[in-house]
């Protein structure tokens, strides 16, 4: 059976070295880089099922990885951090992290979430293989067939008014649709002055599957256009 493949990115090598000698003894092979670009290297050319990434690096620094890696990939990324500020960490997972973990950090549990981003990687991975209804974008998933949300595995409760909106958004993530197109699709009737009930919609679903509504990972307004799902 194929190892699980985790790359570690950091410029100090003896944190690579701890991260590194826990991953053998669980079992998964890794790969090691020591800046951004050497991590984007080993990424274009090889199998890599998680990212373990270092913030603060020389040449091209984390978060710019991390974007990098966004735009062409959907590779679980953990972040490690020095910086234990809650803005700091809506930050990162705003930008496309899956988990953000703080230096210094627990050996064990930095292992447990590195077991749970697997496990939910492969896992929506082979069900997106076998499923042609299933939607996702990062750890949204919505099944089409079913008319069900979850957001990392978990079911989210959504009254029929909000599946509706989340399937129309998800059918089409990155294009961005007034609130007159998503009413009149979702509402099928025709538009008029109808923004505040879109937008109060939307703002109850922000609250059941964003981390902090205010500054929502997926479900995002575009001023003067409309709404999205973000494309992760």
């Amino acid at each position: 059976m194929e190892k699980q493949q985790v790359l570690v990115v950091d410029d100090d090598p003896e944190i690579v070295q701890a991260i590194a000698i826990n991953l053998h003894n669980e079992g998964y092979a890794v790969l090691k880089a020591d800046d951004g670009l050497q991590a984007l290297d080993i990424i274009s050319s090889e199998k890599v099922h998680l990212i373990i990434l270092d913030v603060m690096m020389p040449k091209l620094d984390g978060l710019s990885t991390m974007l990098k890696i966004r735009a062409a990939k959907n590779i679980p990324i953990i972040i490690l951090s020095a910086k234990s500020e809650d803005t700091d960490k809506i930050l990162g997972l705003s930008m496309g992290a899956d988990d953000y973990v703080t230096k210094p950090f627990n050996n064990m549990e930095l292992m447990a979430r590195v077991k749970s981003q697997l496990r939910r990687y492969l896992h929506l991975g082979n069900i997106n293989d076998n499923n042609p209804n299933l939607l996702i974008t990062g750890s949204l998933s919505f099944d089409s067939e079913k008319n069900t949300l979850s957001l990392d595995g978990e079911l989210v409760k959504l009254t029929a008014t909000e599946t509706k909106i989340v399937e129309l958004l998800m059918k089409h993530p990155g294009r961005i649709f007034p609130a007159e197109e998503i009413y009149e699709r979702v509402w099928e009737e025709p538009a008029y002055k109808v923004e505040n009930t879109v937008m109060v919609h939307i703002r109850r679903i922000r609250e059941k599957i964003e981390i902090n509504p205010r500054e929502p990972k997926y479900l995002k307004v575009v001023w003067g256009i409309g709404y999205k799902i973000e494309k992760i």
